[in-house]
């Protein structure tokens, strides 16, 4: 069933819950708000975004190298207590984020990162990409829009696709380690080098390569 986007919005604010977690509950729940947010409260995102608001302070900052140096990330990502930061569960969801910026090169970490002027830019690019592909004057501004989503989950790390399990996001995946440890745990910022970047050079898909090595892992 779909869904609007004030349904969404309604449901958002009474659980907290994110969005793409919102919209998927009204529609299991063939727009029924009450049973979608016991579908929230069963899969434990209403619980972990509750958790969302509390202060994250301690944490790992974590690297990862790949391809004998030729990629490299360093992330931070918080936790409440430095009990979680040294646990397993907690460094094995850290490495996963670092891997996940190694082979998916996000620019952001959510879409409210992206500048202004970087979105109306794309904004307009894909305005016109619809005007010249003869799409009618009405509709192209909600096509921008339905384009726009596109950018944000190749640009936003929580909005990708998670390498080692791409039916969830990485926004999901988050909420699902928040609701099991127990405590907000939040991706504070990160930075990834490629070697020889802005230079000119041969041309390797290193991605593929990280995405191998991930598989490899299991």
């Amino acid at each position: 069933m779909a869904v609007s986007a004030a349904q969404v919005k309604e449901l958002r604010e009474l659980t907290g819950a994110g969005m793409l977690d919102c919209k998927k509950a009204l529609e299991d729940a063939n727009g029924d708000m009450e049973k979608a947010k016991d579908l929230l409260r069963e899969r434990g995102l209403a619980a972990a975004a509750k958790k969302a608001g509390r202060l994250a302070s301690e944490g790992l900052v974590e690297s990862y190298i790949h391809g004998g140096g030729r990629i490299g990330v360093l992330v931070e990502v918080n936790c409440e207590t430095d009990f979680v930061a040294k646990t397993d569960a907690f460094r094995e969801f850290v490495k996963d984020i670092a891997m996940q910026i190694a082979a998916s090169n996000p620019k952001y970490v959510r879409r409210e990162d992206v500048p202004e002027e970087e979105l109306e830019r794309e904004r307009a690019v894909l305005r016109n990409q619809a005007l010249n592909e003869g799409k009618p004057e009405k509709i192209v501004e909600k096509m921008v829009e339905g384009r726009l989503n596109k950018y944000f989950e190749e640009n936003c790390l929580l909005e990708q696709a998670f390498i080692k399990d791409p039916d969830k996001t990485v926004q999901q995946l988050l909420q699902e380690k928040i609701a099991a440890i127990g405590e907000n745990i939040s991706i504070r910022r990160f930075a990834r080098f490629e070697l020889g970047e802005g230079l000119e050079k041969r041309q390797d898909n290193f991605a593929e390569e990280v995405m191998a090595q991930v598989k490899k892992m299991g």
